[in-house]
């Protein structure tokens, strides 16, 4: 069968190694190795020189790791997929690509808290400038892009917020503007939504999350999809002559990765292989699980209000369902009366994991205003709309009436 008929999990379960194994592994082996031999120096030279696609040094590729990263390109049908050690490591080590001092990027206050640090404190420092706008509003995107824009930045649904963009909309912008469009869309896997029929131009993944398996691993993905022409891009122009749709990766992987030193390590590369694996059956199980709660959470008295895109009350509802169906992710958040209930609610809890991170196999329970984004002012958390009164459920695999008598009991 032509590998392109195939569906994602036989993409995903069938994408051949680099290289046969001599012993017939069904799993690619770990190659716990720093460094790799050569039979003369002229085959070293060209190795080192990229001439050829041999192993060299595991800082900069691996073949564990080289196999993890065909996987994802197979289902994503990317033009390049690199995968680095957290997903802060993808963020970072994309935007460093794109970006360079007296360089903007346009994006939303309402993000991930160290994402936002990360925009807001940590480009500012080396001459970047973030301009925050309401993404939602495609036209005050466009107002906020000029010639020293080097990309536009998103999430797909924005954490805690869960706020919705129009990515056809946003896209027609910075397409229009030539201006790349990178999106963090951690929180729908492959399995659920195809940035690249969006417009979206790199993406950005979180492996720790749906791929790891169960929160196996930290891991991040920079995926891409050749779909971008780089000659506007003052940073990237001097390479399209040489890799044309392809000069960011090749700035990515032959400078930036090379020397932040982010490459992903070949132990996670093999669990987060694992974890791709059974990533569609555990998504499916997880976001059903959670519009079921979504669902039951909106009749109880002692809940102000739940936030699920999925629900036909949300205000994303129809905008959520074109771009992700009708599950849109295993994350969920509600509102009670006050900080002191959340806190009494979170103490209550006798099943659900009171834990940070996101799609576990165990149903995780956490109050962002405190955590995620505790340390930053009740002035930053009022512009981020980051409340109190929230808290961010992460569904897992449990059964569902298990887990809602857990949440019924805790709300008293």
């Amino acid at each position: 069968m032509n590998k392109e008929e195939l569906s994602i999990n036989g993409k995903i379960l069938h994408t051949p190694f680099g290289k046969e194994d001599v012993y017939g592994a069904l799993n690619m082996p770990i190659y716990q190795s720093a460094a790799f031999e050569f039979n003369t120096a002229e085959e070293m030279e060209a190795a080192f020189k990229g001439q050829v696609a041999d192993h060299t040094y595991s800082r900069i590729t691996n073949p564990t790791v080289q196999y993890f990263e065909s996987r994802v390109q197979s289902i994503t049908d990317a033009l390049s997929v690199t995968a680095v050690n957290s997903g802060m490591a993808a963020i970072t080590n994309a935007i460093i690509t794109l970006a360079r001092t007296g360089s903007n990027i346009v994006t939303s206050q309402h993000l991930f808290g160290n994402t936002y640090s990360f925009f807001a404190t940590t480009l500012a420092s080396f001459g970047v400038e973030v301009r925050f706008c309401d993404l939602k509003n495609p036209v005050e995107v466009e107002s906020n892009i000029d010639k020293n824009t080097c990309g536009v930045f998103l999430e797909i649904i924005t954490n805690p917020q869960l706020e919705v963009a129009d990515l056809k909309a946003i896209s027609a912008v910075t397409g229009q503007h030539g201006v790349p469009l990178v999106a963090d869309t951690t929180v729908i896997p492959f399995c659920g939504f195809s940035a690249k029929d969006f417009g979206v131009n790199i993406e950005i993944v979180s492996s720790t999350k749906y791929i790891s398996g169960g929160a196996t691993s930290l891991g991040g993905l920079i995926i891409d999809y050749g779909n971008f022409d780089w000659t506007g891009s003052s940073k990237l122009n001097p390479l399209v002559k040489e890799f044309g749709p392809g000069a960011f990766t090749a700035k990515l992987r032959k400078e930036i990765l090379r020397n932040l030193g982010a490459y992903m390590t070949p132990q996670v590369a093999y669990l987060q292989t694992l974890g791709l694996e059974t990533l569609t059956v555990r998504y499916e199980r997880a976001t059903s699980t959670c519009l079921q709660l979504a669902k039951r959470l909106e009749k109880l008295s002692q809940v102000e209000s739940v936030n699920y895109t999925g629900l036909p009350t949300n205000a994303f509802y129809e905008l959520s369902c074109a771009q992700f169906g009708e599950r849109p992710g295993a994350m969920f958040t509600f509102d009670l009366v006050s900080r002191e209930a959340c806190f009494s609610f979170m103490n209550k809890l006798s099943l659900v994991r009171r834990a940070t991170n996101l799609f576990d196999n165990k149903t995780l329970a956490i109050h962002p205003a405190s955590t995620i984004f505790g340390t930053f002012s009740p002035e930053v958390r009022k512009a981020m709309n980051v409340s109190d009164k929230t808290i961010r459920i992460s569904v897992g695999l449990e059964d569902v009436e298990d887990l809602y008598r857990d949440f019924e009991q805790a709300i008293g």
